[in-house]
């Protein structure tokens, strides 16, 4: 029970940092006189050194041992999370966030590993459950806390109160992880599929955060980007198809739920932060909602994924995963068609109800996407397929939020320019009262009121089509969930 303690608190710590700075990023701003685009980069930044640092956990963990990695995974990013906190510049506390993501980011499959290591068959199902409240939960409670100390304390202490947990975890690796066996032979790292991968990702990341803004195609940069991204991603696949020991290895996927359990985590991941980030993006630009509301929203939600964790404790192993994936994702669906009737004015009671049966959902999905995508798969290489597991639901998590607000920006500013055409002398139906009551576009002042209600009715459309877009993406995952093949029949080495 301690060990599995152990690696759910070991998993909360990076799980946590993903989302409990995002609500701190007005503070941050002001206190480091930085722009709206420049902090970004607090949460850019995190991002891409989570989609390059994950993979690497599969050859850590056989490189240097698990034991050993997560006590050094642990001290790098409690001194990463000090710094942070200590940080007088925005560069020096985007470096720290990044060594923070390459300390923390490995943790999570490798933790996940060790549990599926050590507690098998009927004992599988309930511990992963536990151990999966550090990957969901987390997440939704942290901007409730985030917000809270960042409005009554500092911003610098929403990392600093994450220091005791991450000393405790620490403690708990020291005492109850087992000391690994001596390889039998240390494998080498392959510089060529990660530093190609690594280019790759970042690249794209960054065309998808910085396109929109610098015109797309149109730049300089932005071309150079998709070229770099299209360039490596191509010397990343021929490597991976043609050497002995790639840095991730493609032949995993021959193990059909494997494969099948990747394709289903990288839909999740597109579904599982997007509205933690949209909702309140939307709430704080059309209602200037406070920071602490927003984060009792969010933690709405974490508390339906911690009702049917919890329910997950003692039901996982009755119930057969894809009848769970039904209800879980079945929930992501109900969701974005409630999502994509909100309007600008919708009630917060009515976001509060959509965001924890979204929730619930998300608490539905952790335990059978596991079981179903490692019921099959060689014990050996638990570490290497948990490091691809959650590399593929990262970089789902990351490209799709970029992508979210490429189409919020951008049919935004198509909404604005056909419904700004209808603001002008000969439009008749502005010459009534009743439709303009305050407004008067005689004056400067009615005009700017008009306009400014036109940008908000433009940027609610814009929200209303990436919640459409949620909503499709939930869908496609259905047929998958009808090629599963269960009941598993256990690892089957090859000839």
């Amino acid at each position: 029970m301690f060990l599995l303690v152990t690696c759910t608190l070991v998993t909360t710590l990076y799980a946590t940092t993903i989302t409990i700075a995002n609500v701190s990023l007005p503070q941050i701003q002001g206190a480091l006189s930085a722009s709206p685009d420049q902090v970004a980069w607090v949460v850019t930044s995190n991002l891409i050194a989570t989609a390059v640092t994950i993979p690497l956990a599969g050859w850590i963990s056989a490189r240097f041992g698990r034991r050993r990695a997560m006590i050094w995974g642990v001290a790098g990013f409690s001194v990463a999370t000090l710094m942070c906190g200590l940080s007088t510049s925005l560069a020096e506390l985007v470096f720290w966030r990044v060594v923070q993501s390459a300390c923390g980011s490995p943790l999570t499959p490798i933790a996940q590993s060790v549990v599926l290591d050590e507690f098998t068959e009927e004992k599988r199902g309930p511990a992963v459950a536990i151990y999966m409240m550090g990957v969901g939960i987390p997440p939704t409670i942290a901007p409730l806390i985030g917000g809270y100390v960042s409005e009554e304390i500092s911003w610098r202490w929403v990392f600093f109160i994450l220091l005791p947990m991450a000393f405790v975890a620490l403690a708990g690796v020291l005492l109850f992880i087992k000391r690994d066996p001596p390889p039998e032979v240390r494998p080498k790292l392959d510089w060529t599929g990660f530093i190609s991968l690594s280019i790759a990702i970042a690249c794209v990341q960054l065309m998808l955060d910085r396109g929109e803004r610098a015109e797309w195609f149109g730049s300089i940069e932005i071309v150079l980007e998709a070229a770099a991204a299209v360039f490596f991603g191509w010397v990343f696949l021929v490597h991976s198809l043609t050497t002995d020991r790639p840095f991730l290895d493609p032949r995993l996927l021959l193990n059909r739920n494997f494969a099948i359990g990747i394709a289903i985590a990288a839909i999740f991941g597109m579904l599982f932060v997007t509205p933690m980030v949209l909702i309140p993006a939307m709430l704080q630009q059309l209602r200037d909602v406070p920071e602490f509301t927003v984060g009792v929203l969010i933690g709405v939600r974490g508390a339906g994924t911690a009702v049917s964790m919890v329910m997950m404790i003692f039901f996982a192993n009755r119930w057969d995963p894809r009848l769970l994936f039904l209800l879980g994702f079945g929930t992501h669906t109900w969701a974005g068609l409630a999502m994509a009737n909100f309007g600008a004015d919708v009630s917060l009671e009515e976001m509060a109800w959509t965001m924890a049966v979204q929730g619930f959902g998300v608490g539905c999905l952790w335990v059978p996407m596991t079981l179903v995508t490692f019921s099959n798969f060689d014990p050996r290489r638990s570490a290497e397929g948990a490091a691809l597991f959650h590399f593929v639901r990262s970089i789902g998590s990351s490209y799709f939020i970029s992508a979210s607000f490429v189409v919020v920006f951008h049919t935004q500013k198509m909404s604005y320019a056909e419904l700004v055409q209808w603001i002008n002398p000969f439009a008749e139906r502005l010459n009534f009262t009743t439709v303009m009551g305050r407004w008067n576009i005689e004056d400067t002042s009615g005009l700017t009121g008009v306009a400014g209600e036109v940008a908000r009715q433009a940027t609610t459309i814009g929200y209303i089509n990436v919640f459409h877009l949620f909503l499709w993406t939930s869908m496609a995952v259905y047929p998958l969930i009808a090629l599963i093949a269960w009941p598993p029949t256990g690892h089957r080495p090859r000839d």
